[in-house]
This record gives structure tokens, sequence and C-alpha cells, in this order.
């Protein structure tokens, strides 16, 4: 281990170590694109640079993991992406568990340079210019300079970029210690994988705001039960066994039924070993938020019991009640079973006590997903691809909104090359049975509010999503005032990602949601619920909102990959810590009925 390490020390040991325990496409991806950013900081040769990032791209968005591929080269050099000086790096990585060029690069110039890599606007090459001037290469270091007023005085610099550089370091700290919801869920996969080989184990389940399907999570708390966790002796081996969990950096703290962790990520884990007569008890203690966790003993004093980690129990007798199951505690306080999801105090202990929770929406609900993009823009595959991936899923039908010509990076689509898309999209509906393909767009919001492509081609759409890709920085009126136009659009069907955040990178551009969720309701324009991890855009608070004010949602996955589609879980537990209903939700609908609320007929 590395826990009498200084923390930059073992932070490098955390970046160069491999292990099979996290070889997972993401974890070698990372690997990829952090050798091209440092290489970018070097100077390096663009093509190599190049090389580094294209790789990094198809191995996350290969369908097979590399890690099985990787003694057969053929199938990797048959990975668009890369070639014999790629699988040679790959071969190193797994064969030593480093890759050397990455090595080399952060010995040069210290481990802290990646974290200032995710402050937003301080790019690899602007990097290399403070590293050049004043060989600072930390968060704290870059900080200083730029109060110092020393930032500005940089080729390309000035103070406005230095003001907006200070800004992004307190948004940085602000958001240190969070992660994503698919990174904390794929640790604790990884985990609960590890812990499964554990003999005496017979349940192992995350619980906090993982659970909760919060749309950010800070540490990760693992709830274990079995025959390994009963005897104070069996307990002992199995912290023993936990503790030597290859990804973990450094133990904080270790008991005689819990063992708490850093990992390479930086998450931080708990694990408890419980009795199965407890473990529900657990369950419930270790999910439910502090709010609702108070409300909810403060009612169980009132009955006459005291609610703890380990039990229910009579509170004169104190002999315990409940325990083994969470339906048990809550049945015991004359409560209906309040889903994870909904335990945040924000009434729901009064709505399961009168039996007024919702049914809440579940994935098997929806019959669609209605935001991919394709090969003919930034996608990675063909409509003929999506459409099948789309029907392995299930689904009635789903729709292509590759993108419109103002996202020029993306090889948007200008009006003829959108109406000959329409085309091939029809045509691969009359081909493909099973499923049907609606022809759509997602276009862009200018800056004035109208869309960039004419209404005459969007009037041929199936359904328009509106979106902001660009000039995020509008004061709030002229926002809102660009968003009701958009809105206001006979073509508009729904608006994408409404508020434009990207999650730990940039916050949500300014507007008045109360008016412009009004308008929808007026104009019957829905508002999506996109489920990538980055964006869970809208998330449950303005989601709240939208229902309050009869707006229709429509979860999507803005994928871009057949792997995306996956991903729609997340839009569906956003969805949930909303209360919505399918009822809430127009792609739970028929094919029919949807095309329909597309071209703004719904209730």
């Amino acid at each position: 281990m590395f826990s009498e390490k200084p923390s930059g020390q073992r932070w490098l040991c955390a970046v160069i170590l491999f292990n099979l325990y996290s070889v997972d496409n993401k974890a070698i991806a990372g690997i990829l694109y952090e050798t091209a950013d440092l290489l970018e900081i070097d100077a390096a040769d663009s093509f190599r640079i190049r090389s580094y990032r294209n790789a990094a791209q198809a191995v996350e968005n290969n369908t097979e993991q590399i890690k099985d591929l990787i003694n057969e080269p053929k199938k990797v050099l048959a990975i668009a992406g890369i070639g014999k000086g790629m699988l040679i790096n790959l071969q190193e990585l797994f064969s030593t568990g480093s890759l050397t060029v990455q090595a080399d690069l952060l010995k040069k110039y210290h481990p802290s340079m990646l974290q200032l890599l995710k402050i937003q606007g301080l790019g690899p090459k602007t990097i290399a210019l403070i590293w050049s001037a004043y060989q600072v290469c930390d968060v704290d270091g870059v900080e200083k300079l730029a109060r110092e007023g020393k930032i500005r005085e940089l080729p390309r610099m000035g103070e406005k970029h230095e003001q907006k550089l200070l800004k992004a370091i307190e948004d940085y700290r602000r958001i240190s210690g969070r992660f994503l919801i698919d990174a904390a869920e794929l640790e604790a996969r990884q985990l609960t994988e590890y812990l499964a080989k554990l003999p005496g184990i017979d349940r192992i389940t995350p619980a906090g705001s993982l659970r909760r399907g919060r749309e950010t999570v800070g540490d990760l708390d693992i709830l274990v039960t079995g025959q390994a966790c009963c005897g104070e002796v069996e307990r002992q081996q199995a912290v023993q066994y936990i503790a030597k969990y290859p990804p973990l950096m450094s133990i904080i703290a270790q008991g005689d039924n819990k063992i708490s962790f850093r990992l390479r990520s930086d998450m931080q884990v708990d694990v408890r070993l419980l009795p199965p007569e407890s473990f529900g008890a657990a369950m419930q203690y270790f999910t439910g938020s502090k709010a609702h966790n108070v409300a909810l003993r403060q009612r169980a004093l009132k009955l006459g019991y005291t609610l703890n980690e380990y039990s229910l129990a009579d509170l004169k007798t104190e002999q315990p009640v409940a325990g083994r199951t969470e339906e048990d505690i809550y049945a015991r306080l004359k409560l209906d079973y309040v889903p994870p999801e909904l335990r945040e105090n924000l009434g729901e202990i009064d709505a399961a006590e009168k039996h007024t929770l919702p049914k809440l929406i579940a994935l098997e609900d929806l019959q669609g997903d209605v935001h991919m993009h394709t090969v003919e823009t930034d996608g990675r595959n063909t409509i003929e691809e999506m459409a099948e991936a789309a029907k392995a899923r299930g689904y009635k039908y789903m729709a292509i909104t590759d993108h419109s010509k103002n996202l020029a990076f993306a090889n948007g689509l200008d009006d003829t090359r959108a109406v000959a898309h329409i085309k091939r999209i029809h045509e691969a509906n009359d081909k493909i049975d099973g499923i049907t393909i609606f022809a759509g767009i997602e276009v862009d919001i200018l800056a004035d509010g109208d869309l960039d492509l004419s209404d005459d081609v969007l009037a041929q759409m199936d359904l328009v999503i509106a979106s902001v890709h660009s000039v995020f920085n509008q004061e709030a009126a002229k926002m809102t005032d660009r968003l009701l136009k958009a809105i206001a659009n006979p073509n508009t069907s729904l608006i994408g990602h409404p508020t434009g955040r990207l999650q730990l990178r940039r916050d949500a551009y300014q507007f008045d949601m109360d008016r412009v969720l009004t308008a929808a309701a007026k104009h019957k324009v829905a508002m999506e619920l996109n489920s990538y991890p980055d964006r869970l855009d809208l998330n449950d608070v303005h989601l709240r909102q939208a229902k309050q004010r009869g707006v229709k949602i429509v979860i999507n996955t803005d994928s871009h990959h057949t792997s995306h589609l996956d991903k729609i879980r997340y839009g569906i537990l956003q969805a949930r810590r909303a209360w919505l209903t399918k009822d809430d939700v127009l792609n739970t609908l028929s094919a029919e009925k949807f095309a329909k609320a597309m071209k703004s007929e719904w209730n």
C-alpha cells in the first residue's frame, strides 16, 4: 500500500499502476487520454497526440473489453483508431502494469499537472505556457499567480482570462471530491465482484447517495452480510481480505466490522460487515438522507420505538422488533415502503403514511429513446446499427436526431444534407421490422433564439430537439428570451438538455426557469431529461417544477454509440427522484401517440 507516501507520490502511483481489477475499457481510455494531454503539455508532435486520443476514444467506445482481446492482436488491430504502435503500448500496459511514455512524462512534469487539466478553461497549451514561464504545476501555485496578476502577462492572456481562471479554480474546489454517478457505480460494481469471491458472503449492496440515485456521489457505502460477517474471527478475516483489494490506495480506518479506505480514483469507501438480522436496518440507515433518517427516528420515538443502524427496537424493553428487511421497519412504523430515490424528507413520509406514494416510473415503462446520433455527424454507428441496438433493448420506437449545421465541429447537417438524411432514415425504417424509426434532428438554438435550419426542412421532421450548444454566457434575461423564442417555434418538439450544464465541469447557464416552463406548457413543448451522466439535465428539482406546471418530459440518452443506450437507467433514477410516473413521460406512450405528442398533440 502507499499510506505512508505523500499525497502527490501516492497519486502518481495510482496513475501508473494498472491491475486486473480495473482493466475495463474506461480505465484504459483514461490512461491514453492522460498521456495525450501530457504529450500536448510537452509540445509533442500533433500526429502523435492525436493517435493517443483516437485510440482512447476507440477503446472507450468499443463494445468488447480490451482485456479479453489483448492476446488476439488481429482483433485489437481491427478496432478503428488502434494501429500497430498503439497495440504495442496496450500490450506493455497489460504485461508490465504501466505505460513507459506516461510514466516518463509524469516524472518530468509532476502528477499535479493532470489536476490542472480538470479546471475548466485551463487546457494543455495554457498549462505548458504557465510551466515554461513560472515552473508552476499545481492548483495552489496557479491560483497564486492569478491573484498576483502574473497570468495576464503571458501571451494570449489578459485580465479577463485571469479572472475567469480564478472563478474556474473556485468552482473546481467546490466540486472536488464529487464523482459522476456512473463512475461511482463502476467502482461499486468492481468492488462487489471482488467481495463476492469471499466465501460466506450472501449479499453485497451499495447504500448511501448512490442507492438514492443522486446525480453525483461523494463516497461509497457498501453493506455486506452472510456467514463471513457473523463471528469475530470471520469478520477479521473478511476485513483482511478487503484490505488486499488491489485498487485500494490507503486505509483510513479499520475495525472489527468496518473498513474505510481510499481508492485509486480518490473515492472513499466504507464497507460494513453485518449480521443478517441487522441488514435491513443498516440498509435503511445508510441509504436515507440525514433529514429523512431524523424524521423517521422521530416517528419511531412517537410510536414507542428506537431506530438505529442495528434494529428497530421497543423503547422500553430494548428488544428488536424489526431489522432484517427495510420493508419490516417501514411497516412497523405504519408506513408504506419508501423507495430509496425518495428518501430526502420532501414529503415522502407523510405520503407513505397516507398511502399516497406515487407508482414511480420504471425502466420497463419506456417505449423508446429518441435522441441519438450517427456517423452522419459525430456518432460512431450507422442508422441501422442504432436501430438494431434499440430494438434489442425491447424498444418499440427510436429516433435519429443528428446535429444541425451550427455545430460545424460535429459535421452538422445543413438543409440539403438534412433532407437527404430524412430519406435514409425512412429507408431504414422500411427495411427493419419490429421497431419504428422516427426521423428527427437536434437543431441549434442560435444566440437570438432562431433555429439554425429552415422551417421548411424542420417541418418534414417527425420531431425536432432544440438545444443550446454555444454562447452560454448570455445574461439571464437574454438567455430566457432566447429559449422562449425557440419554444414558440411551431416546429420545436422538445428542448434538449435544457440548462446546458456539464456536471463537475460547467455550470448551467442562467435563465428564468419558471417563465420557460410556463411557455413550454402553453406551446406543448416537452423538456428533455438527458440521461447521459455528464448531464442529467433536467435535474430532479427542475423535473419537479416541470411536473407542477404540467410540462411533459422525454427521457433520452443522447447516444453517440450503441453502448450509450444503457445509460437510460441514470435518467430513470432522476425521474424517480422527482416523483415522476409514466404519465409524466411522453416516451412511455405508443409509437402512434408519441408521434402526435411530438407535434404538440398531448394533454
